[in-house]
């Protein structure tokens, strides 16, 4: 993309971020449609951990986001790490113990799980442009 000016590359990244923000809404979407079509609003208990799952990168992750990738860290960066994987497993955990408890069905579980998967996806979509460097205007 070298080739290009620097308003087209402005406007490429404007569309990558409004898909992303499209594909989050349709999350949403498929949350609230999964307690919604089922009238039974067992499921938005997920909702509660998506809510959780940013709170330890912004309580102890501070301001260095490359240490999070990296094998080595203090004692607060694996506490941040272990907290955010029991908010990704408890994401995927609740709407599945749901279903095997007989409380939700297997169309409200279909949802959940697609609506946890669109938000990974997100997640890592976001996390690869943040680390484009042609991603900086200045």
């Amino acid at each position: 993309m070298a080739g290009l000016p620097r308003y087209l590359i402005a406007c490429l990244d404007s569309g990558r971020l409004a898909i992303l923000a499209i594909m989050v809404s349709g999350g949403i979407v498929l949350q609230f449609l999964a307690c919604a079509l089922y009238n039974n609003w067992w499921p938005m208990l997920t909702a509660l951990m998506y809510v959780v799952l940013p709170m330890p990168l912004m309580f102890f992750a501070g301001s260095n986001s490359s240490s999070l990738m990296s094998a080595d860290g203090d004692s607060w960066v694996n506490f941040t790490k272990f907290l955010t994987g029991v908010s990704v497993v408890g994401s995927i955990a609740i709407p599945s113990i749901l279903k095997h408890a007989g409380i939700i069905g297997w169309g409200a579980l279909a949802m959940e799980l697609s609506s946890f998967f669109i938000f990974a996806v997100v997640i890592l979509c976001f996390l690869q442009t943040n680390n484009d460097d042609d991603y900086s205007y200045f």
